[in-house]
């Protein structure tokens, strides 16, 4: 568990509006400070750009105590001081702040009517802040603050789950390792013991989801929507793509992505020697090999993945080292903590912090680099002035992540021989394909739920059930009906950030797209990669794309020869 404290941490430079004795979790205080920039007299363009960036400072200060507040929360969800501290900062502080946001927010285009400022430099966040302003509802702050107080109730219940199994308490986490052992007994004891775990909670988890969907639907009626996607769509500034291109996404998926992964599926079958594929029997070595451990404790994991950055580019492998030796990791799974995992910026300090649940797998190296990559892009644009230009969409986000999945992935040798980094890199490429189907999996799944108010449980639970069946793999569920209808559960993104998953797809096709372009000339994918991060949000998303040498599109198109690439490297590395 990481010793770091927070506190400590240098700020990237010194404040120059916020007193640095400012006490940012007491409401007070925070409002003060907000209430001072909308009194503040602006009456020329540098005075706006300076007001500007003042506004910045105190957004990236106040982001971070809210940062670090979830941050110590799911590093010990059970920890009753940090929860509490996590729901006061949400209860009290976020909803004083949120209408000041939003006077902050209406006051700038007004001024911006008034002066002129650089198009291209401030269309981005023009554009942003326009549809910010025309989201914000004060009848919706209450809402919110009890949407997030749900979500928080979720991951408490979700990082309390352990199992006792073969004499010891375990992690759900801890229990995945046992999905890879060739004993075909003892991974269907272990994957029954997870879901029965999960199942024990399958009617708290439905009755926080079904308050959610009430929350949603209210937040979204008073914003002048009648369907949540809509309204979700804007408040994620989703302005270059469109619900129904994300239905296109499922369709094209399901006719040139299910088929490859099917057929994945059932070589994994005849090697295995097996009359039916069933849930356990897809994350061990179909060949019955000994599962690859590729560490014993975090320590080896971090030692192996600077490597592997210093070998993509030295660099990275520099920036890494730097944020072990900073306490920026918190990575052993453990009792208490939150599942997953996930990359936070502290935006004052400027540096990342990176959160997951290592127990020795191989999944724990791509994950780390998955995160690394996350990390990388905070690091690339820490010297934007404006906090907003210090995020990127998430879709582009993701191709950071994802990309660095798949231009470090060739250099294994910290961790493997051979043989087994090219195993590691066939399963790696395979999950890849599965990827793309889940994605739409999920987000069909959103799109249905919103686009039916009102629906049943019963009605929730069939569709699920029929987009599985669209999108999945040649799997046997019979006699596991009940897990079937609750898999969903595990599926963070649908309780916590409704929407945030489509991006994973567009993401995943940027990403192989930058694989294709790395194996033509590894040096320049490379370089065009971090020059596409540095840019934060401060361009539009195709811009972004573009920058990195990438299209930005999910049709036939471009899915297509993606496919084929995949289909070709993994008869290679057969």
């Amino acid at each position: 568990m990481s010793k770091l404290d927070f506190a400590k941490l240098p700020r990237y430079q010194e404040r120059r509006f916020v007193p640095d004795d400012a006490c940012l979790t007491e409401k007070e205080q925070l409002v003060a400070l907000y209430q001072k920039l909308l009194a503040r007299e602006v009456s020329s363009a540098a005075q706006l750009e300076n007001w500007l960036l003042d506004i910045s400072e105190l957004g990236a200060a106040v982001d971070q105590e809210s940062s670090v507040l979830y941050i110590r929360m799911t590093c010990q969800t059970d920890d009753e001081e940090r929860s509490k501290a996590y729901k006061d900062f949400i209860e009290k502080v976020v909803p004083a702040v949120m209408p000041l946001g939003d006077k902050i927010n209406r006051r700038y285009l007004d001024l911006r009517s008034k002066f002129d400022l650089n198009e291209e430099r401030y269309r981005v966040h023009d554009r942003d802040t326009r549809a910010d302003v025309e989201l914000f509802q004060q009848e919706n702050v209450p809402l919110q603050t009890r949407e997030a107080l749900l979500s928080q109730e979720y991951q408490t219940i979700t990082g309390a789950m352990t199992v006792q199994f073969e004499g010891k308490e375990r992690t759900l986490p801890e229990m995945a390792k046992f999905l890879e052992e060739p004993d075909r007994d003892l991974r269907e004891r272990a994957w029954r013991a997870t879901v029965d775990r999960r199942l024990q909670e399958q009617d708290r988890l439905e009755e926080i989801f079904d308050k959610m969907l009430v929350l949603r639907q209210e937040i979204a009626a008073n914003a002048g929507y009648d369907n949540y996607a809509g309204y979700k769509f804007k408040s994620y500034h989703r302005f270059d793509y469109t619900i129904e291109e994300c239905k296109q996404y499922h369709d094209t998926v399901e006719r040139l992505v299910v088929p490859l992964w099917r057929r994945v599926l059932e070589q994994r079958r005849r090697k295995m020697k097996l009359d039916r594929l069933r849930p356990w029997d897809t994350a061990v070595d179909p060949l019955g090999r000994p599962p690859l451990r590729p560490f014993d404790n975090p320590e080896k994991l971090v030692a192996g993945c600077v490597e592997i950055f210093e070998s993509t580019d030295p660099d990275l492998g520099e920036q890494f080292r730097m944020m072990d030796q900073t306490g920026l990791l918190d990575l052993a799974s453990r009792k208490g903590k939150a599942p997953g995992g996930y990359q936070s910026t502290l935006n004052e300090t400027r540096k990342p912090f990176i959160f997951m649940n290592a127990v020795g797998l191989d999944r724990d190296i791509w994950t780390l680099l998955h995160e690394g990559g996350h990390a990388f892009h905070a690091l690339a644009c820490a010297d934007e002035p404006l906090v907003d230009y210090r995020h990127a969409p998430m879709e582009f986000c993701e191709v950071a992540s994802m990309g660095m999945e798949l231009l470090a992935g060739d250099q294994l040798a910290a961790f493997y021989n051979d043989q087994d980094s090219k195993r590691s890199r066939r399963e790696h490429l395979e999950s890849t394909i599965m990827v793309l189907p889940w994605v739409a999996t999920v987000d069909a799944f959103q799109h249905w739920i919103y686009e039916n108010p009102g629906h049943s449980r019963e009605e929730r639970i069939g569709v699920w059930l029929g987009l599985r069946d669209r999108f999945g793999g040649e799997v046997d569920w019979s006699g596991l009906e009940q897990v079937g209808k609750y898999a969903w559960h595990r599926q963070l993104h649908i309780f916590q950030v409704p929407f945030y998953y489509i991006e994973y797809g567009i993401a995943q096709l940027g990403a192989l797209q930058l694989w294709v372009r790395a194996r033509q000339n590894g040096r320049g994918a490379i370089q065009e990669y971090r020059r596409a991060l540095s840019l934060g949000g401060s361009r539009p998303l195709p811009e972004l794309f573009a920058a990195a040498g990438l299209n930005f599109d999910f049709s036939e198109k471009t899915i297509a020869p993606l496919m084929d690439a995949v289909a070709e490297e993994l008869a290679a590395l057969n």
